[in-house]
């Protein structure tokens, strides 16, 4: 069987750490938190320049040269006969 004090001090040490724990979470989450909102934002930055890149090559080959139309032949329009 487990003896008294054993159990005291395991019930002790739980809420240590449950203490501690919790201490340590109010100084280190703000920054872990700070840390990640940081990092979103930064890829975030990065695909939108990404973005704005893509769309600026693609307006600038589509302005700086414009395709000419095939001439195919003359169109002629046929009608059904019954």
């Amino acid at each position: 069987m487990a003896s008294l004090t054993g159990t005291i001090k395991v019930i002790f040490y739980i809420i240590l750490f449950y203490y501690l724990f919790k201490f340590l979470m109010r100084i280190f989450a703000p920054i872990l938190m700070q840390k990640a909102v940081n990092k979103m934002q930064e890829k975030m930055q990065e695909q939108y320049r990404q973005q704005q890149e893509q769309y600026n090559n693609t307006t600038q080959s589509t302005n700086t040269a414009p395709k000419p139309k095939k001439e195919v032949g003359e169109y002629i329009d046929y009608e059904e006969v019954k």
